[in-house]
């Protein structure tokens, strides 16, 4: 977990470098740099839990109330880690050329800084094995691609697409927040280890409402209102993250509380074979 925990301190500082450099043409370099050692760190990390086996797990008290800071690398979540680094990556090579002839009109260090909180914030989210820290995870990757989707800020098309996610992935937080609630069944604790289900009428009223709340991140028809607004008006290398990586850590968190559910009934199958097709066939259509 070394390895992982490694990526994420070097995302963070990174950002907080590029935030102090602002304008200066090093705050480019420093985001690049940083970004792409962590994604390196994180892929390696998570390449050794997958050939091992084994589970990779950190635990430690921190003073947030019901929580802990508890990280962990499973099979489930070394791939989307994995995946998010590779993507990530090659996402920052292409935008420190893409923003280039920016510099002088733009904060790009404020931008790379988004930046890397966004990729520390998803690596945290597959990694989280406590709910508080994946709920304030998933605050933090909503808020850090809201401020790049508003990157060009002075065009109404851009505020009103930025204004429309903020909107639509909050409601979809509450729905995670009423999840974990009902998961936790009243304990002074929300660590995954402890998250369960009493009832079968319990499992269907979680599974609904993961559902709705993972289903906003991922886009799932009827819920995917911002996803057209929001995705052309970010720059393109964020648009590239969160259509590759960012929208699917929608379906890691779906995967993630069916293992907290017991054996799904057959109607939850039909359901999402039913959105699922509903919406790739809408998402044709569309385009």
């Amino acid at each position: 977990m070394t390895l992982f925990v490694t990526a994420l301190a070097l995302l963070t500082a990174g950002g907080l470098a590029c935030l102090a450099l602002g304008r200066r043409p090093a705050a480019a370099w420093f985001g690049l740099i940083s970004c792409l050692a962590a994604c390196g760190a994180a892929a390696i990390a998570s390449v050794d839990v997958m050939l091992s086996g084994q589970i990779s797990d950190l635990l430690l008290s921190w003073p947030v109330p019901f929580g802990s800071l508890h990280l962990g690398l499973d099979g489930l979540s070394s791939f989307f880690a994995l995946v998010t680094a590779v993507v990530c990556a090659l996402a920052a090579i292409y935008g420190s050329a893409y923003m280039a002839p920016l510099k002088q009109s733009k904060n790009l260090g404020a931008t790379w800084f988004f930046f890397n909180l966004l990729v520390a914030s998803m690596l945290t989210v597959v990694a989280a094995r406590d709910a508080v820290l994946f709920l304030l995870a998933w605050e933090i990757m909503t808020l850090a691609s809201f401020f790049l989707v508003m990157f060009e800020g002075e065009r109404a098309e851009t505020i009103s697409a930025g204004w429309t996610y903020l909107v639509a992935t909050h409601l979809g937080t509450a729905f995670l927040l009423a999840l974990f609630v009902l998961l936790s069944g009243g304990e002074a604790t929300m660590d995954f280890s402890r998250l369960h289900t009493g009832s079968p009428a319990l499992a269907d009223a979680c599974f609904l409402l993961a559902l709705v709340g993972f289903g906003t991140k991922a886009g799932f028809v009827p819920l995917h209102v911002w996803l057209p607004q929001a995705h052309p008006a970010a720059p393109s290398q964020v648009s590239a993250v969160m259509s590759g990586v960012m929208i699917k850590t929608g379906i890691y968190g779906l995967l993630r509380i069916l293992t907290f559910l017991g054996a799904p009934p057959l109607w939850w199958g039909w359901t999402l074979v039913g959105i699922g097709a509903v919406s790739g066939i809408f998402g044709v259509l569309l385009a």
